[in-house]
């Protein structure tokens, strides 16, 4: 574990609010899973931040979010439920190109090396 992150996690008194690296560290998920959460709408930053601001997130509400088992069901399935979908586009995106050439592509090729 990174000294920072096991620093972090031993304080007696946590900061009233964290950052999005701060909650990743304290509900045991990354900062990228961190926003896929907030874009399911798993969890909620502070205020209204600006979409490419720095995002806070209260203390005592990851607290909470710690000890509900349903809200990391969910949490994990959401975080599944990303990955399944961007491996399932990079493998279509992958046979799409590789495996099934368009036809007449070489002559299309051809025809612009020409030029």
């Amino acid at each position: 574990m990174n000294q920072d992150v096991e620093r972090f996690l031993n304080l007696q008194n946590a900061p009233g609010r964290l950052t999005k690296e701060q909650a990743a560290w304290k509900l045991g998920f990354t900062s990228d899973e961190i926003t896929v959460l907030m874009a399911k709408n798993l969890l909620k930053p502070l205020g209204h931040p600006a979409h490419n601001g720095q995002k806070y997130f209260l203390t005592a509400t990851l607290e909470d979010l710690r000890r509900d088992e349903k809200w990391y069901s969910k949490a994990s399935d959401a975080i599944v439920d990303y990955w399944r979908y961007k491996n399932s586009r990079k493998g279509k995106n992958a046979t799409q190109t590789h495996e099934h050439p368009q036809p007449g592509a070489d002559a299309r090729e051809l025809a612009g090396s020409e030029n």
